[in-house]
């Protein structure tokens, strides 16, 4: 049975455009035509109002939410959990993202992402391994008894994940540049981040199949005159994406506003890195033992160290906006089309367009959300 969005404006992820109406069947967008010609058999339709039909939002690195972390608790239940509470903020598609963890953790992660995946749960896109084949010396929340060097032994874990994606967060530095290569053939995303790698380096890994950079200037090697390190190669490569967070706390605003200008358009994205606390009352918690509070919107350490956001996706829309004066539609772009794009799914989402997966949201024109779909599955 078919269904109508009518009575709004459609950004169809390039576009903005009036007296369109969204067709949809079961799951799919079925067609987007003149709201005149709406048949009249379609006897399901929701109204806009006037407000704004857009891509669903994806976010690449969600650590937990709704008062639940992933690596506490990896299971199919936890993700749940995580993606109705950002689901309140725009988030349709999002990678669960793990924390370094020990094998057996990441093994349990990623059969959960599996399941998750098998049984419908809304939203689930892949998994984030954000480690543990991290350098140390830019270790920042991650433990570092669990930290170790991308070799050999990793391989067949970190490709056994068959339905959605999989994204691996790795200090370029401590593999190599076939260990690269094989994990990219394999369909792999990998990104850079928690490094010390110089700029060299980094180039080389670039060579060998690194597809991007994890929140952007935190805990990498940074951009300096005569050292341009991973930041400097971040900015400068034209076919590799970096993920930013976006809350004034991680990178300040005048550092953002430079950062997605020198960027390549289209290669920027937003992401929340958030924790337990997003859609949740709770403004502390414990992580391997560490307590984390929200300290002025940023999640902090008692030793006030940077753990993870209290960041949500339509917030970070709307600070890229206040950051840098651009307009509405490329930060809505930063945080839908463009992840959709670097996670290999812009056939599928990030815009609508017909046969594509029906994930929207609809909001005003100062942003505030009102409702959002997922797989044509509307939540108000």
């Amino acid at each position: 049975m078919k269904k109508a969005i009518i009575n709004g404006r459609v950004f169809d992820g390039q576009e903005l455009h009036d007296g369109l109406a969204v067709i949809l069947k079961d799951s799919r967008v079925a067609g987007l035509l003149p709201q005149q010609d709406v048949p009249e058999s379609i006897k399901t339709r929701w109204d806009l109002q006037g407000n704004m039909l857009a891509p669903g939002l994806i976010d690449m690195q969600v650590n937990g939410g709704g008062g639940v972390m992933f690596n506490e608790a990896p299971t199919v239940e936890t993700i749940r959990r995580i993606g109705v509470a950002h689901r309140r903020y725009g988030t349709t598609g999002f990678m669960p993202t793990l924390i370094s963890g020990d094998f057996t953790t990441m093994k349990q992660a990623i059969e959960a992402v599996g399941q998750a995946i098998a049984i419908g749960v809304p939203g689930v896109l892949g998994i984030h391994l954000e480690g543990p084949f991290l350098n140390a010396d830019r270790g920042g929340i991650h433990a570092v008894d669990k930290l170790q060097r991308l070799d050999e032994t990793a391989f067949d874990l970190l490709t056994s994940l068959a339905p959605g994606r999989t994204l691996v967060t790795i200090a370029p530095e401590l593999t190599s540049q076939d260990m690269i290569s094989r994990l990219a053939d394999q369909g792999v995303l990998i990104f850079g981040g928690h490094s010390t790698a110089t700029y060299l380096q980094t180039r080389q890994a670039l060579d060998a199949g690194l597809r991007g950079f994890t929140h952007l200037f935190n805990a990498m090697s940074q951009f300096e005159s005569r050292a341009p390190g991973m930041v400097g190669a971040a900015l400068e490569d034209k076919e590799s994406w970096f993920g930013i967070i976006a809350d004034g706390q991680h990178v300040h605003p005048a550092t953002f506003a430079v950062a997605v200008a020198a960027k390549r358009k289209g290669y920027a994205i937003l992401v929340t890195d958030a924790m337990a606390t997003v859609g949740s009352e709770c403004t502390e918690f414990k992580f391997d033992g560490v307590e984390i509070e929200v300290i002025d919107g940023c999640c902090r350490s008692r030793s006030g160290q940077l753990a993870g956001s209290d960041l949500d996706m339509i917030s970070a829309v709307r600070n890229a906006i206040r950051f840098t004066g651009m307009d509405s539609l490329e930060a809505l772009r930063m945080a839908s089309c463009y992840p959709a794009k670097a996670l290999g799914l812009e056939d599928q989402l990030g815009f609508i367009r017909p046969g594509f997966k029906a994930s929207f949201i609809e909001v005003d024109d100062d942003l505030n959300l009102y409702r959002s779909w997922i797989d044509g599955e509307v939540s108000e």
